[in-house]
């Protein structure tokens, strides 16, 4: 009989021990390398190549590689909040590529939001505004961008403690099994406090009706949540307009409390030519005169046959990430590599290209 204990109680183990191995492997798939692509674009780095940095110990590399980020683990927003003045923040918006219409919306909102907080303080009646926002627009349109400098503009004003932006998606608020959704839709409020809860096509939350599709009990939780943190808390919800028309017609809750539109148009050819060009300067590439005519032949065939998935910026990386490979194939057959090999794309890379993988 104490053997057979013995044998269940080890097998018990084992199967634990594999249980947690699947769970650490699990999350490892789910890192995204690419997330936030447009935001690194406009910051002061990309995830290919960081700024140039030498190690105390001299071993001299310059280059760093970025390992990709870990979607699930979230850092003391505290201390990570970038802090940046109100102007410095300003200042990064106008710098975005294109974008012209939604960079006065911003601008409006946040005089709004100022003026009102005046009005406060000096004990006039106060208007009561929902600061929640929609997002609407195609993948790769600086909506995340955007969403994190006004997350920071908001703090500078005084409207949030921290100035943070956590983004998620339905994976993250919606649990498998009954009563454990709510749970961790606050866990996911918990971490915005203070800054933006950014909700990446919010409409998937309400897309699927079912028994044991727990969706729609996260949207219920997340309007309380947002009443009762209404102080210190923002909601961004994002996706393709009409789908994002049929989410917040799914609960009167929502519509109540998002009355706010900011649209993402598609970036313009010249728009995402520029965008190119700025990933090259970046990253110390420059194009032949020749390969920068094809970039842009590429980029306009792109445009006008672009679908409504289109994926603008995002496009123009994985343009940006094919030419990095086949440069560096061409490089590795030649016997002697000067620093403009290294620096140069040709026309002969652009020819290797295959547009209908860009497209997908």
């Amino acid at each position: 009989m104490d053997d057979n204990n013995n044998s269940m109680n080890n097998g018990r183990k084992h199967n634990e021990e594999l249980n947690n191995l699947l769970d650490e492997m699990d999350l490892i798939l789910r890192r995204n390398p690419l997330r936030g692509v447009y935001d690194d674009l406009f910051g002061e780095k990309l995830p290919i190549i960081d700024d140039t940095v030498r190690s105390e110990a001299g071993s001299g590399q310059d280059t760093q590689f970025d390992p990709g980020g870990d979607e699930y683990h979230f850092d003391d927003h505290d201390n990570t909040a970038p802090k940046k003045s109100l102007d410095e923040l300003m200042e990064e918006l106008n710098s975005l590529v294109g974008l012209q219409k939604v960079k006065e919306d911003v601008k409006s909102l946040a005089n709004v939001v100022k003026i009102m907080k005046i009005r406060k303080e000096r004990g006039l009646p106060e208007v009561d505004m929902s600061l929640h926002l929609v997002f609407t627009g195609n993948p790769g349109t600086g909506k995340t961008t955007v969403a994190r400098l006004l997350a920071g503009i908001y703090r500078e004003i005084g409207v949030l403690s921290k100035g943070h932006l956590i983004e998620v998606d339905r994976s993250r608020l919606v649990a498998k099994y009954v009563g454990q959704t709510a749970p961790q839709v606050m866990e996911v409020v918990k971490e915005a406090m203070g800054g933006v809860l950014f909700i990446d096509e919010a409409y998937s939350l309400v897309s699927r009706r079912g028994e044991n599709d727990f969706g729609y009990e996260a949207v219920d939780t997340l309007i309380k949540a947002m009443e009762d943190h209404r102080d210190d808390l923002i909601v961004i919800v994002a996706g393709y307009p009409d789908k994002m028309e049929e989410f917040l017609d799914s609960n009167p809750g929502l519509q109540s409390r998002f009355n706010k539109y900011i649209n993402f148009d598609d970036y313009s050819p010249e728009e995402l030519m520029a965008i190119f060009n700025r990933m090259c300067d970046k990253n110390g590439y420059k194009l032949s005169e020749e390969a920068s005519e094809k970039v842009k032949q590429m980029l306009d065939f792109l445009h006008e046959t672009r679908s409504d998935s289109f994926a603008n910026a995002r496009t123009v990386r994985n343009l940006f990430e094919k030419l990095l490979a086949i440069q560096a194939d061409r490089l590795a057959d030649m016997e002697s590599v000067s620093n403009e090999d290294l620096s140069l794309i040709i026309e002969e890379d652009l020819d290797k290209v295959e547009l209908n993988d860009l497209m997908r």
